[in-house]
């Protein structure tokens, strides 16, 4: 029969075609950047190396399957990150400011099974994704400023992005990953103008109020400290009220006479007293 078979190169050639064309519609390789959903009438039997946390390369179940041949289809589902774009889109901030934003998404499919049945196709998830994340930075932004952009808080604006678009695209079985504002700029002219110079004015109003805060707060803390020293001078004076006029008296004769560096009177001013003027008194002792 083997001897037939080598006369008939033809016939052994179809065969061949025929154990390839079998062969090829009954096994397949998984690979493990893969996950592959089993349909079967169009009706999903089964997945084969599904995402899972924290899995270990090489035991995911990737690898040789076999399917029933021309009954099942396989529907082969990318397992790594994947990317949404959302290009140059117009968005009205919460001051009434129309910023054109670039922002990007990053999910990954972790249920393979409910994505084909939601959304078919990796294409068509993305398609759907694209409008969610649209509605997502529309409602986020829309509650803030646009000077919040500018500042620290423009990540916790992407946090919050990112939770409200996870909502929404569980039901596509895809676990959002990141979500990154590229941009988020005013268009030129004069609206970029009209908000530059009303931010400027904004700083400089609360530039104002803070220096007339610490004004207030400086007088306060003299006031307080006056307050403080005049009472201290005023019990320790109260307890010997000779001493009390001996040291006023002191303190004018240095500011009097010049010891204190202020201005002496000298060259054409003179001061005449007579020897029992009271000004004079303290140098009399306290024998007096």
């Amino acid at each position: 029969m083997t001897a037939n078979l080598w006369r008939h190169p033809v016939a052994l050639g179809i065969a061949a075609l025929v154990l390839a064309i079998i062969g090829a519609s009954t096994f397949a390789i998984v690979p493990e950047t893969q996950q592959v959903v089993v349909l079967r009438f169009e009706n999903p039997v089964r997945t084969v190396n599904a995402w899972k946390p924290n899995e270990v390369f090489g035991r995911s179940g990737a690898g040789l399957i076999a399917r029933i041949p021309f009954v099942d289809r396989l529907v082969w589902v990318n397992k790594r990150v994947l990317d949404v774009d959302y290009d140059n889109q117009q968005v009205l901030s919460s001051d009434q400011l129309r910023l054109e934003v670039d922002a990007f998404a990053r999910f990954r499919i972790i249920d393979p099974l409910r994505m084909v049945t939601r959304a078919g196709s990796e294409l068509r998830v993305a398609e759907a994704l694209r409008p969610l994340l649209g509605s997502a930075i529309r409602s986020e932004l829309g509650k803030r400023r646009f000077a919040v952009l500018l500042t620290a808080e423009r990540d916790e604006v992407m946090d919050a992005i990112q939770t409200r678009l996870q909502r929404n695209a569980s039901q596509y079985g895809v676990q959002i990953v990141d979500v990154r504002i590229k941009h988020a700029d005013l268009p030129e002219g004069s609206p970029l103008d009209s908000a530059l110079k009303s931010m400027q004015s904004a700083r400089q109003q609360q530039a104002v109020t803070i220096r007339a805060q610490g004004q207030k707060e400086a007088q306060i803390i003299r006031a307080q400290a006056d307050a403080d020293a005049a009472r201290v001078y005023a019990e320790s004076f109260t307890k010997d009220a000779d001493f009390y006029d001996f040291y006023r008296a002191m303190q004018s004769y240095r500011h009097t006479f010049g010891a204190d560096g202020g201005e002496t009177p000298t060259g054409t001013t003179s001061i005449i007293l007579s020897p029992n003027n009271s000004y004079l008194r303290e140098f009399e002792g306290r024998g007096r």
